[in-house]
C-alpha cells in the first residue's frame, strides 16, 4: 500500500487557482493558501518500523530552487524506468497534475513560471519541523542521511563542514554514509566522525595497503525499533578515487564489493536481524543492479544520482527508495515487518515548501548562528540573471554554460570543460546573482583552474571516456555524475554506441571548424582530481569576474550537443 493519495492531495486546491485565474496570476500567498503543513505531513502511520531517509543535501542550510533534469537518459535494461523519466513523461507515469505542487517539485516543467507561485523548497529547520512531526508520530523513528552532506556551500567551505554537523546534530541522525565528505580529507573526515553521536558506515571502505575492511568506520550498525531488530548496511560510494582525488583520502579503497556486501547480509542475518536496510550512496541504476545480485537487502535508501521518485521501485523483494536532493523532500517508509518479513508498508515523499512548513526554531537559530561569521560576503550581489541558471542534466545546464563562458573569455581559450557535477541550486530569471548562489555552485576542496594544450585526438578521448561513465550498459562501470560541459565546442554523440565510437562530427564553435585530431587547442577548465593538476586560480574567482563584467547574465540556448540512439 503506497500513500501516494496524501502526497497527491496538496494539489487539489493548486489546481483550482490554476484554472481559475491562470499561472501567470499567480501568487506566492496564493501558493501559501492552497497548501497547509498538516496536508504535508498527513500519513496514515502503518505497521511497527518507520524509516526516515534524507540526502545529497550539499550542505544546504537555507531554502533553494532546484531544478530537476530535463534529460536523464537510461541505457540498456533500464531506458525508460524510473528514475530515467523527465518532464511530461515523468507526470503521465505517476499521474501528476500539471502545475501541481507535486509537478513543480519533481519535474523542470514551467520550473521558473511555478518557482515564482511556490517559492524555495528546502531548508534544514524545516526538514527539522517534519522529522520532529514524524518522531511525535512514531517516537522510535530510525534517521538515516545518505551522504553528501558536508560540501558545497560558502560557509560549508569557510568551515570545513563544521557548519552542517553542528546543524545536522540537533537533527538527531542515527547513521550516514559518504561521497564528497570524503573530499574533506581522511583527517577531518575521522575527526568529524569523533565528535558525532552516530556512526559513519560503510561495508566498502577498505584499508588501502592491507585491502581488508578498514576499522575506521563500522559496516554496519543494529537498532532496536518497534520491537524489530534492524541492520543498517553502510555503502560509500564506490568510485571516489576515480570521481574525486584520491590523494585526499589515500588510506582508503572504496568499490561496489557486492561479494562483501552478501558476506554483511548473511552476517546481520545470522546474529537475529529482523529488517536488513542498506544506507547507500551508489547512485540508482547501480543499487537497482546491485539489489537484483544480493540476497536478503529488504530496503536500499538509495542516493547520488539525486532522484526523487514519488513511490518505490521494486527488485525482486527489495524495495528501492529515492529521495532527492539539497533537502527538497525527506522521505517516510513506514513498514510491518513480523517474523522477519516485510508484510505491508506505506510510504511518502514529503516535499520541503519552505513557504508553507513553519521553521524549527532551534534550528533556525542555529542555521543562523552558522551563517552569521559570513553574511556580508554570502549577500555581496555579483550580477544579476535573465535566465534560469540550473545544473541538472545529462548534457548540459545553464549554470555550467555560464561557467564555460567565463573560463573561455577570462582565460583567452578556444574549448571550455566543466566537470558534470549534480550539485548545485538553481536560479530564476530576475534573480541576484551573490556569491553565495555563485559558491553553491562552485565550492570545493579542488577548485583550481587549470589553462592547456589539447589536441582534438586527446579531447575526444576524455569525451569518450566520461560518456563511458554515463552510458556504459552496464550500471557497475557508470563511475561518476553527467556529461563533462563544454564551452567553444559542439559534438554529436550516439549514446547506443560502444566506447570509443560514441562521439562524431567535433566541431569548434567560433570557426565551424571539424576539430582536428592532430591539431592542438587552448582548453580551460577546472577541479582536475590528479594532484597539482591544476594550480591555477579558484574557478569562483574566474566566474565572480566575469559575472562582474557582464553585470546581467543572458544565456543563449545551448544546441552544441546532439544526442542520437536514445
Amino acid at each position: 500500500m503506497i500513500s501516494r493519495r496524501d502526497f497527491l492531495q496538496a494539489s487539489v486546491a493548486a489546481s483550482a487557482i490554476y484554472g481559475a485565474s491562470g499561472l501567470g496570476n499567480w501568487a506566492r500567498l496564493a501558493a501559501q493558501q492552497a497548501l497547509t503543513q498538516d496536508d504535508l505531513l498527513s500519513f496514515k502511520k502503518t505497521g511497527n518500523v518507520t524509516l526516515v531517509h534524507i540526502t545529497d543535501i550539499h550542505a544546504q542550510l537555507k531554502p533553494i530552487y532546484f531544478r530537476e533534469p530535463e534529460i536523464n537518459l537510461g541505457v540498456g535494461e533500464v531506458n525508460g524506468l524510473p528514475p530515467h523519466v523527465t518532464g511530461q513523461d515523468f507526470i503521465d507515469m505517476f499521474g501528476l497534475k500539471p502545475g501541481s505542487p507535486e509537478a513543480y517539485a519533481l519535474t523542470y516543467k514551467d520550473f521558473a513560471a511555478l518557482a515564482k507561485g511556490y517559492g524555495k523548497m528546502g531548508g534544514l529547520d524545516r526538514c527539522a519541523t517534519v522529522i520532529n512531526a514524524i518522531r511525535a508520530d512514531r517516537p522510535d523513528a530510525l534517521l538515516l542521511d545518505g551522504g553528501d552532506t558536508w560540501q558545497g556551500s560558502y560557509t560549508a567551505q569557510k568551515t570545513q563542514g563544521q557548519d552542517m554537523v553542528n546543524v545536522m546534530n540537533l537533527l538527531k541522525p542515527e547513521a550516514m554514509t559518504f561521497h564528497w565528505d570524503f573530499t574533506l580529507g581522511t583527517e577531518r573526515v575521522l575527526d568529524i566522525l569523533s565528535n558525532v553521536a552516530f556512526p559513519g558506515l560503510g561495508q566498502n571502505i577498505y584499508d588501502k595497503e592491507w585491502e581488508e575492511p578498514s576499522e575506521d568506520f563500522k559496516p554496519y550498525e543494529f537498532f532496536e525499533r518497534g520491537g524489530v531488530k534492524i541492520a543498517v548496511i553502510g555503502q560509500a560510494f564506490p568510485y571516489l578515487p576515480i570521481a574525486n582525488p584520491g590523494w585526499l583520502f589515500p588510506e582508503y579503497s572504496f568499490g561496489i564489493r557486492e561479494t562483501h556486501m552478501q558476506l554483511m547480509v548473511n552476517e546481520v542475518r545470522a546474529k537475529g536481524a529482523d529488517l536488513v536496510v542498506c544506507l547507500s550512496h551508489n547512485g540508482f541504476d547501480v543499487d537497482r543492479s546491485m539489489a537484483s545480485k544480493v540476497t536478503g537487502l529488504d530496503v536500499i535508501l538509495t542516493a547520488h544520482t539525486h532522484d526523487a521518485l514519488p513511490e518505490p521501485v521494486m527488485v525482486g523483494d527489495t524495495m528501492l527508495i529515492a529521495s532527492g536532493s539539497n533537502g527538497k523532500f525527506v522521505s517516510r517508509l513506514d513498514l510491518d515487518v513480523q517474523d522477519g518479513r516485510i508484510k505491508s508498508y506505506a510510504f511518502k515523499l514529503i516535499p520541503i515548501f519552505s513557504d508553507v512548513i513553519e521553521p524549527d526554531a532551534e534550528v533556525a537559530k542555529a542555521i543562523d548562528a552558522q551563517r552569521a561569521p559570513y553574511e556580508a560576503e554570502l549577500s555581496e550581489v555579483l550580477g544579476k540573471t535573465d535566465s534560469l541558471l540550473y545544473r541538472r542534466g545529462n548534457f548540459n545546464g545553464t549554470w555550467d554554460d555560464l561557467i564555460c563562458n567565463a573560463l573561455i573569455s577570462e582565460k583567452d581559450a578556444d574549448i571550455a570543460l566543466s566537470p558534470g557535477f549534480r550539485w548545485g541550486p538553481s536560479l530564476i530569471p530576475g534573480d541576484d546573482i551573490t556569491r553565495e548562489d555563485l559558491y553553491n555552485c562552485t565550492a570545493m576542496n579542488y577548485p583550481n583552474t587549470y589553462r592547456s594544450e589539447m589536441t582534438g585526438e586527446t579531447l575526444k578521448l576524455i569525451l569518450e571516456d566520461v560518456a563511458d561513465n554515463l552510458f556504459n550498459p552496464d550500471p557497475y562501470y557508470q563511475q561518476g555524475g553527467d556529461m563533462v560541459r563544454v564551452g567553444g565546442m559542439g559534438y554529436q554523440i550516439d549514446v547506443s554506441k560502444k566506447q570509443g565510437e560514441r562521439l562524431t562530427d567535433m566541431t569548434l564553435l567560433k570557426t565551424g571548424e571539424k576539430i582536428d585530431p592532430a591539431k592542438t587547442y587552448i582548453v580551460a577548465g577546472w577541479a582536475s582530481v590528479a594532484e597539482g593538476g591544476a594550480s591555477g586560480e579558484p574557478i569562483s574567482d574566474v566566474v565572480e569576474r566575469h559575472i562582474k563584467s557582464q553585470g546581467t547574465i543572458q544565456i543563449d540556448p545551448n544546441e552544441s550537443v546532439m544526442v542520437t540512439g536514445a
